[in-house]
């Protein structure tokens, strides 16, 4: 009776292997986990409809209005074209299509950056040597601040050196590839819709 009792209190532990082996496949591991155990504060919050009707998006004419010297034409009417068709169907301002005969051009101008969510400025040697696209750019820093818009800076065929000093606060998009800068910004109007869309809603709660 003696030895077995002395055998019960010896006996000898699991191993740290053996005891990491047992927590591994406990039902509280890695392998159980599903976004319902996260806490509330970091669930993934839901993509927004940006064309669900009452949403956000619809409380200007424009999702994109578009900045860009006269020799740019043809690659802006491009991206116009390439925004228009994605399954969102942005809607752009361009000027020399969208723009009212008999308006006056300052006047366009603001109000195309007041009525559009986001301004993409094209930056070209051309945009830089042209005295009007530089009135615009300093016009949709000054307006879309105000108009709770988003200014998207876009270098194509420009050194980092010559990024205008006014830009200097904004990340920009590096037009390399016509694919590829043409993606990277749908990709930015499109984040920023939603993110205009969720704060809308989340602010109506």
């Amino acid at each position: 009776m003696a030895g077995w009792f002395r055998r019960l209190l010896h006996k000898p532990k699991p191993s740290s292997a053996e005891s990491t082996r047992s927590s591994s496949s406990s039902p509280s591991s890695s392998s159980s986990w599903s976004p319902a155990s996260l806490p509330r504060s970091i669930r993934p919050s839901p993509v927004p409809d940006i064309s669900a009707a009452g949403s956000a998006r619809w409380a200007k004419s424009y999702d994109v209005c578009i900045c860009h010297s006269a020799g740019d034409l043809e690659l802006v009417s491009e991206l116009v074209s390439y925004l228009e068709g994605q399954p969102e169907s942005f809607r752009c301002f361009l000027q020399p299509r969208d723009a009212a005969p008999g308006s006056a051009v300052v006047t366009e101008l603001c109000d195309a950056v007041q009525n559009s969510h986001t301004w993409v400025m094209l930056i070209t040697p051309g945009f830089l040597g042209d005295p009007w696209c530089r009135y615009q750019m300093h016009q949709a820093l000054v307006e879309a601040p105000a108009a709770d818009g988003r200014a998207i800076p876009v270098l194509k065929d420009v050194d980092r050196r010559d990024y205008p000093k006014e830009l200097r606060n904004l990340y920009y998009i590096y037009m390399a590839l016509k694919e590829s800068g043409f993606q990277r910004i749908r990709d930015t109007v499109l984040r920023y819709l939603q993110e205009l869309c969720r704060s809308s809603v989340s602010g109506t709660e």
